[in-house]
Parts: structure tokens; C-alpha cells; sequence
């Protein structure tokens, strides 16, 4: 076979172009489809602003110093890192390796710095508040949202693995729902995560496996996506539910049982809920940081540390002495 040809899985040599697309393909799947999305809106954004690509330093400096009042320096970071790619990905010199555009940045930071915006934590009472509501609605709709809320919060999904959902990922067992996340953030090589839900009590508020098997029967759903689309007059789309629908739903939810915090409510607050509702409970850390699919023990660490800001509190101790 002559040097640099490829050949197909029948034998058959590949044209030039199809070398180059697989080339391209493969180059481009090794960046996460969110980060891609977030290089391409911050390109987008260089642009509108004025800039040009490729571009020098002084430029990059330029839309620094126009942008450090107002964005915040980790998006302004984000925004260094796609120009970096751009210019790499294009074998143009990267005009941000300059060490003086990183020392900026730096003291951006110290100037403009904020603390990060953290999702509030979901308590599993409050998830119950919601189920109940829902349970006395009727429509498919009542149905979908209860089993959506409930498997996002006792799997501790993101929301872009629980709207991936496919019903060959779902399998019953005699003590709950088996579920096989084909792709996760944590897992962008396609291994394959599970998640094992267990059933709940009898006499309880929740539980996430009945849910699921309740809405997919009153669907009729046989294959494909687990959650859908349901038009106003009930009719169930073929398509899964966008990533963005589940921060609708859950926040929908929780401003119909007037919860006071529904604003600063995501879909990370089914993650956190379930760590600290978990350590709460009494749960294993080990078990928490599995069922969360968590790679870092300093994550979970922070969740339970938040859970119990209140009950190991040294001022606390002081301010319960007797007098």
C-alpha cells in the first residue's frame, strides 16, 4: 500500500477530502461539545467587538482593558483560551502567550474579582413539596416533570446526561433502575457511568423509578428519549427535551410552591441537593461521591462542609454554653 493512504473498513481507499473530514472530525472530538459551544460564542463575541483573526497582542490587550470592568476574569480567560485555540488550531502564532497578557489577568482579578455564583443546594424537603404539587395535577406533562425532577436529583445528573436519557439506558431490576450514561462530562471517551436507583418506601413522597416507568407507560414511549417535548395540547414530540428546559421546569416548579430561593435554582441543584441531603441522612462519603460520578473528593467535601456550616460551628459552641 503506498505511504500515506488510508484505506476503509471494505478496503477501499479514502479520497483525499474523506482524509481530510475524518481528520477534522476526530480533531474536533476531542474538544467536549459544551467547550466548543463556549469557544465559538467567545470568538463570536471578539468580532462584535471589532477584533480581526488572526490578531496581534496589542489587540488581545486592547479587548482586555475594553472588557475588565464588565466581564468577570474567568470569562475573560475563557475568552483568552478560544483566541489561543483559534490561533493554534489555524498554525497562526498565538498572540496570548505574551507572560505581560497573563499578569494582567491577574491583576484584572484582584481589581474586578467576584465570588463565584454557586446554584443553592436542593433539600430533599423541598423536592418532596414539589413532587406533591405535582401529584395533584393531571396530564402528561405533571407526569414527565415529577419523574424529571426526581431522577436529576437522586442520580445527581447534569442536565445534560438526564435529557440524553436514552430508554435502551434504562434497565429495571427487582430493587430499582439501573441507568447507563453513554457519555458524560466526566467521561468524554464513552466508557460508559451507571447510576443504580433504588426503589423507594412505599409510604414515600418520592420515588424516581416509579415515576420514570409511570411516565414512560402514560407516553407510550417504547423507544428513544426518555424526556420530551409535550405541546400545549398534549401531544408528545419524538425529540429530546433541550439541556435548557430542565432549568424551566425545575424552576416553574419551585416558584408554584413559592419557594423564596426559587431564582437561584439550576439544574447543579439537584447535584448538590443530593450530596448534602445525602451527608444529612447519613450517608457514606464514599457512596455519595459514587452515586454523583464526582472524580474529586474535594468536591464532595465542600457540599458536606456547606451541610453542616451550622451544625460543626465553632462560634457555635460558644453561643449554646451555659451561661
Amino acid at each position: 500500500m503506498p505511504a500515506g493512504t488510508v484505506r476503509r473498513s471494505d478496503g477501499t481507499l479514502l479520497t483525499d477530502s474523506e482524509v481530510q473530514e475524518r481528520h477534522r472530525q476526530f480533531l474536533a472530538a476531542a474538544t467536549a461539545d459544551n467547550t466548543r459551544r463556549a469557544y465559538r460564542s467567545a470568538i463570536r463575541h471578539f468580532y462584535a467587538w471589532g477584533g480581526v483573526l488572526p490578531c496581534d497582542t496589542a489587540m488581545v490587550t486592547r479587548y482586555l482593558l475594553n472588557y475588565a470592568p464588565s466581564l468577570s476574569p474567568r470569562t475573560l480567560a475563557l475568552r483568552l483560551t478560544a483566541l489561543s485555540q483559534w490561533h493554534r488550531f489555524q498554525n497562526f502564532a498565538d498572540p496570548t502567550e505574551h507572560p505581560e497578557l497573563r499578569t494582567m489577568l491577574r491583576g484584572i482579578g484582584r481589581t474586578h474579582g467576584k465570588p463565584k455564583k454557586k446554584a443553592k443546594a436542593l433539600p430533599l424537603e423541598d423536592l418532596e413539596r414539589m413532587i406533591a404539587a405535582l401529584s395533584g395535577q393531571d396530564g402528561l406533562m405533571a407526569l414527565r416533570n415529577s419523574a424529571l425532577l426526581q431522577l436529576a436529583f437522586f442520580g445527581a445528573f447534569r442536565r445534560s446526561e438526564v435529557v440524553s436519557l436514552q430508554l435502551q439506558d434504562l434497565r429495571w431490576e427487582p430493587a430499582g433502575l439501573h441507568i447507563t450514561l453513554m457519555r458524560s462530562k466526566t467521561d468524554q471517551e464513552g466508557l460508559g457511568l451507571t447510576r443504580a436507583i433504588p426503589y423507594g418506601a412505599t409510604d414515600g413522597m418520592c420515588c424516581p423509578a416509579s415515576a420514570v416507568k409511570r411516565w414512560l407507560q402514560a407516553a407510550g414511549l417504547s423507544s428513544g428519549p426518555v424526556f420530551r417535548r409535550i405541546t400545549r395540547w398534549g401531544h408528545v414530540g419524538d425529540d429530546a427535551l433541550h439541556a435548557g428546559s430542565v432549568n424551566t421546569i425545575l424552576e416553574a416548579c419551585a416558584a408554584a410552591i413559592q419557594l423564596p430561593y426559587a431564582p437561584e435554582l439550576s439544574s447543579h441543584s439537584f447535584r448538590r441537593g443530593l450530596a448534602t441531603s445525602a451527608h444529612l441522612a447519613g450517608a457514606n462519603f464514599l457512596d455519595i461521591k459514587r452515586q454523583g460520578g464526582w472524580r474529586h473528593d474535594g468536591t464532595v467535601q465542600g457540599y458536606i462542609e456547606e451541610a453542616d456550616q451550622f451544625k460543626h460551628n465553632a462560634a457555635g459552641s460558644l453561643l449554646k454554653r451555659k451561661p
